[in-house]
């Protein structure tokens, strides 16, 4: 049975989405976790993944628009897999336009342009660009969204009237300034800072935007999650904060645990 879920467009998406950065072996946490996770997520573990995800609820993945990626969700609608993508463009590549083109020929059924590059453009004061990026998604005919670490970002496109159907909205922010992407630089996550006061700043702003919010990093990227109780105590803050119309992203590593099964149980018993 699919887990309580909101409206994305003309999709029902659960409440809990699995994230797909440990897919891609970013743990934002330590190159130990990051060596893990590639070690562990072969193509066979990732097809395992998604079909455990559909048989405990779990209906949608969000994970990067990379060939890798698109390949994952490519095996899993060939063995009948029916898990729906949401796809963050890979902002590492030189022609974001051909990737979102690409990534539409996989069809998922939205795009959103990745948060580090919507920061970095905004700290360049070039946030413009990414305005043409999503009207790109807009007129493929998919769901367009915005990724930001930074609360105002999100304002910003609001008060401007952007086309967006969605945001995908880090309760940290990791973005305060100029940020390298992991899928470019080794060590991009090693100054990252998770100081107790982000996430109330921004989900104040989920709270104020109609439109649907995907709420991520809501266990602070594996800091906050190291016992049942405080994995349960972020999902509780995550959904007592955000709105009956969001959902949270969740990255999962089910190497030594079926996190998938057990993060289902936990949001289905807060969600009633």
């Amino acid at each position: 049975m699919t887990l309580p879920t909101i409206r994305l467009g003309n999709h029902d998406v659960s409440r809990l989405i699995i994230g797909g950065n440990p897919f891609a072996a970013i743990s934002h946490f330590s190159a130990d976790m990051d060596r893990a996770m590639l070690d562990y997520y072969t193509m066979p573990n990732l097809q395992a993944t998604l079909r455990r995800c559909e048989e405990v609820g779990i209906n949608t993945v969000q994970s990067r628009g990379d060939r890798h990626q698109m390949r994952m969700v490519h095996e899993h609608r060939l063995a009948g897999g029916r898990m729906q993508w949401i796809a963050q463009t890979a902002s590492e590549l030189g022609d974001h336009f051909a990737n979102i083109r690409q990534i539409a020929s996989f069809k998922p059924i939205a795009i959103y342009i990745h948060g580090t590059f919507v920061d970095n453009s905004w700290h360049a004061g070039r946030i413009d660009r990414v305005r043409d990026e999503v009207k790109c998604i807009r007129d493929l005919g998919l769901l367009a969204g915005v990724g930001s670490h930074i609360p105002e970002v999100i304002e910003h496109c609001e008060a401007d009237g952007w086309d967006t159907d969605f945001y995908m909205t880090c309760l940290f922010n990791l973005a305060r300034g100029h940020k390298a992407a992991p899928a470019v630089e080794q060590d991009a996550n090693a100054d990252e800072e998770f100081p107790a006061g982000d996430p109330p700043r921004m989900c104040q702003t989920i709270r104020q935007v109609a439109k649907p919010c995907l709420a991520f990093k809501v266990m602070a990227a594996n800091r906050n999650c190291s016992t049942p109780e405080s994995t349960a105590a972020a999902l509780q803050f995550a959904f007592d904060n955000i709105k009956s119309t969001d959902a949270v992203v969740v990255g999962m590593f089910p190497k030594h645990s079926d996190q998938i099964a057990e993060n289902a149980s936990t949001v289905r018993r807060i969600l009633g």
